[in-house]
């Protein structure tokens, strides 16, 4: 899958009410939405400018959770394989 398409799946996830598993795991609406808005602005600066951006992109998505409490489940996997493909089309356009 490109970063883009997943990048709008994880924005579209996120935009979706939140479940009771999801709630179980430790997902708040305000952590969904203040997620979904960093997902987004990365979304939007890689469509303005380029997947050559991600370099400059910094996601911390995994110390957000932690800090969070985020439990293993279906939005935490989405961010993390969001974290890792930005992190990985940053070394790929250096």
């Amino acid at each position: 899958m490109n970063l883009l398409a997943l990048l709008d799946e994880a924005v579209s996830a996120l935009k979706a009410p939140l479940d009771e598993d999801d709630r179980t795991q430790g997902w708040t609406d305000d952590l969904r939405r203040e997620v979904q808005e960093e997902i987004s602005i990365n979304r939007s600066v890689l469509r303005r400018h380029g997947n050559g951006m991600a370099r400059h992109l910094c996601p911390r998505f995994d110390e957000w959770m932690e800090r969070e409490g985020v439990q293993p489940g279906r939005l935490r996997d989405l961010v993390g394989t969001v974290q890792r493909s930005l992190v990985e089309e940053a070394r790929a356009t250096q």
